[in-house]
């Protein structure tokens, strides 16, 4: 379980977040939903310890972000915005280099990495060397890296951004997989089918607060619309026409 009080963070005189408050729970898909620069990612990242928060707490499972980073970050498996995978590192290496630094005996992390390869597809690429892999390639590996340890909580930045529809699909499935076996999956999104297809809580920021939350069916029915796009869109309020 995630949960978040009141969290705010600047960067010299922007308020990036400014009070961010909310729960993920276990067994549950949450997402976080915003404009560009609303504040998604830069909350994410204070709850898997990148980034310190100015005021405010967040705990991993009981576990302060503050105060136990290290015991925070063993329970969570992340997927950043940008894969940030080793170049000169096959996938295998990759993965198996994150499953070391969790602590896996060699049985176990063979065996998981092999678990891994199979189930996102990766068979193909996984010893070739990360330098020229695909968007999608690439989002496998980062995301077989943060699973490896098989964490009881995961955060995902965007996950789809870059897949081709079967791979967005085979993401779909995986989280649902993590859902339906417990665990608490928090992600950030711009694609509203998506959304509407997974969450069962939904987290709207902007300006770096939190706006509305609730369930897609309560948010469309608070706020009519046809769609849940219609929704949101209705609690940002019409968005100004380009130029």
């Amino acid at each position: 379980m995630i949960e978040v009080e009141s969290l705010a963070k600047h960067f010299g005189t922007v308020q990036a977040v400014r009070d961010v408050s909310f729960a993920a729970a276990d067994g549950r898909i949450t997402g976080l939903l915003g404009p560009n620069g609303a504040g998604k990612s830069t909350t994410l990242r204070m709850l898997y310890t990148v980034l310190r928060p100015d005021s405010g707490a967040a705990r991993i499972d009981g576990i302060d972000v503050l105060t136990d980073p290290l015991g925070a970050r063993r329970s969570i498996g992340v997927l950043p915005h940008s894969a940030g995978i080793y170049p000169n590192l096959s996938a295998r290496e990759n993965i198996r280099f994150y499953g070391e630094l969790h602590g896996l005996s060699p049985v176990v992390l063979e065996n998981r990495l092999e678990e891994l390869v199979d189930q996102l597809g990766m068979s193909e690429f996984a010893d070739r060397p990360a330098r020229g892999f695909s968007q999608g390639q690439r989002i496998k590996v980062a995301l077989a890296r943060a699973l490896v340890h098989s964490p009881r909580n995961v955060l995902l930045d965007e996950p789809t951004n870059g897949l081709d529809v079967m791979a967005t699909r085979a993401l779909r499935d995986l989280v649902l997989g993590l859902k339906a076996n417990g665990h608490c999956v928090l992600f950030s999104s711009h694609v509203m089918q998506e959304v509407a297809a997974l969450c069962d809580e939904i987290v709207i920021i902007d300006h770096g607060r939190v706006v509305c939350d609730g369930t897609p069916a309560g948010i469309q029915s608070r706020f009519g619309g046809s769609s849940l796009e219609e929704a949101f869109v209705r609690v940002l309020g019409e968005p100004e026409g380009l130029a």
